[in-house]
């Protein structure tokens, strides 16, 4: 049983990187990738790393505190890192892509100055 379950963290964080990348190579704008790349990220590489931890706590009889640190580093500094970098590229000018419906931190920034 443990087996199955150490499996299926593995493929699904497999299968979430392998999407997050491709939606890195096909979507239209930065702020679309950044949303990819930080999904990618923060549960393909966090659900792999408890895959890990499960192998090593169940089969190896070992709790790994470096798995535990990194799945919560990632799960900490992935989103964060990737809200900033859309808050930079916005604040600097960078255009949303053309089929962009509404620009809501726009209209926030604005609703603020008044």
């Amino acid at each position: 049983m443990t087996e199955i379950v150490i499996s299926i963290f593995l493929i699904i964080g497999t299968f979430v990187t392998i999407s997050g990348s491709l939606g890195i190579l096909r979507f239209p704008d930065v702020y679309t990738r950044l949303h990819a790349a930080t999904k990618a990220s923060t549960l393909g590489v966090a659900g792999i790393l408890i895959g890990a931890f499960l192998f090593m706590y169940f089969d190896v009889e070992i709790v790994s505190g470096k798995l535990i640190l990194g799945i919560i580093f990632i799960l900490l500094t992935a989103p964060v890192s990737g809200h900033m970098i859309a808050r930079a590229a916005h604040n600097t000018g960078v255009k949303l892509w053309d089929g962009s419906i509404k620009d809501d931190y726009s209209e926030s920034k604005r609703s603020s100055k008044n």
